[in-house]
Order: C-alpha cells, then structure tokens, then sequence
C-alpha cells in the first residue's frame, strides 16, 4: 500500500513547517515589541503618558537582542534551510513578476487558474522583504549595541549610531505596515503561515512553478536499489 505524501493531504500542500512558522511568530512578536517599545521611547505624547521609562527601556533594548536567535535556531531545520536557499536565489521570472503590472494575472490551465508568471515558493517581493528585514536586524542590531553600551566608543560613532537607528525605525515601521497589510490582504498567504498549509487553488494562482515543483516531486517514483549483477549472484564467496 502506498504511503500518503506528507506534502499532500485532501488537496492541501504543506508550505511551512512547524519550526518555520515558529520562526516567523518569533521573529514578528520580537519585532513588534521593539517597534511598540521604541515607540514609546521616542514619542513624547506616548513617553508622557505611559511612563515607566526605566522598564520599557530594558524591555526594548533585549527584545532588540534577542532578534536574531530564532533564526539562529530555526537554522536547525533542513526545511528552513532550504527556504533561506529559495529566499536568496532572484532568476528571470522574478524580475518579470517585479516588471509587469498584471503579476496576478491568471490563465486557465486543467481546471486550475495558473498565475501567468512562473513564480516558485517566494516571489520577488517577498524575497526583498526577507533582504531588507534580515539587514535591518543586522544594522539595528549593531548601532543599538553603540547606544546600549556606549563606553567603548566615540562620541561621533555614537551620534551616527543614533542617527541611523532612529530613522532606520521608521523605515522598518513602514515596511512593518506594509507587509502585514498584504498579508491580511491575502487569505491564502495568512492561512499557510498561520496553519502550515494552503489550497492547491491558492497555489496556483499565487505560485505555479512552486505548485509544479511539488506534484513532480510526487509523481517521481522512489529510487530502487540496484541489484547485483548475474554473474555475481551466481558467483560463490570465497573466503580465505
């Protein structure tokens, strides 16, 4: 009897594993809280009102810390690995899908309404979010270190550091925004990060290639063992 694909169950795909989706959660709620902290440090409206500076300037400064440690350990996962692969590889249909105005356009191929551009796992945009959110943890990362423990360096450096932090938080706010509004914007894309699985439908349209890559890896039958030769077969062991 042949053994279900665990890829495959009633016409759902798995898109991300368990220790994926950990990764991503951990990573968003770590950001957000240095985002909603930072806040309240820098506003002057939102600092009055809430106060407590002495807890909220802690809290902001390790959760800014402890950005990168899930994706340290999430570097544990194969599939994680691999999706890091995916996320750092731009081909051809990337940069189609980042020209064309019509990148959801859709034709109807075997009952199934397949997006016209060849998208694999990620498209172009995802993969420029996943570029610009891994730098910014690095140069916040860095210059929040500058400001956190300010002995060891210049002052100008820590003038910089300050510079570039604070803006830089605006930058990923907006980029923050964006993101979770496409992603509230795509049912599809929310219920695979939130369930691990998404509708063959979705894929379709959304990732065709990824779709294909997925159905040929199941159609390809499992590689049998090469047998020994006759005349090997035949051959007695001789032992000394």
């Amino acid at each position: 009897m042949r053994r279900p694909d665990p890829g495959h169950r009633d016409d759902r795909l798995l898109r991300f594993t368990r220790a994926e989706r950990w990764v991503h959660h951990a990573t968003a709620l770590l950001m957000l809280a240095c985002l909603v902290t930072a806040l309240l440090l820098y506003v002057p409206a939102l600092s009055s009102a809430v106060g407590r500076r002495d807890l909220i300037r802690p809290l902001h400064t390790w959760c800014g810390f402890a950005l990168p440690v899930p994706v340290l350990v999430g570097l544990l996962s194969r599939a994680f690995r691999a999706d890091l692969r995916r996320l750092n590889r731009f081909g051809p249909h990337d940069g189609e899908w980042l020209r064309r105005a019509d990148r959801r356009a859709v034709r109807r191929v075997g009952g199934l309404d397949r997006g016209v551009v060849p998208v694999g796992k990620f498209n172009a945009g995802q993969k420029l979010n996943a570029a610009f959110t891994a730098g910014a943890i690095l140069v916040m990362l860095g210059t929040g270190a500058m400001l956190a423990f300010p002995g060891p360096w210049p002052v100008h450096w820590r003038t910089g550091a300050t510079f570039v932090h604070d803006w830089l938080f605006l930058v990923v706010a907006v980029v923050t925004a964006g993101h979770l509004w496409y992603a509230l914007r795509d049912r599809g894309a929310l219920t695979g990060i939130a369930t691990g699985h998404v509708d063959r439908t979705w894929a379709a349209r959304h990732h065709p290639a990824w779709l294909d890559a997925l159905d040929g890896a199941r159609r390809t039958p499992p590689a049998q063992p090469e047998e020994a030769p006759e005349e090997e077969k035949d051959t007695p062991a001789i032992r000394e």
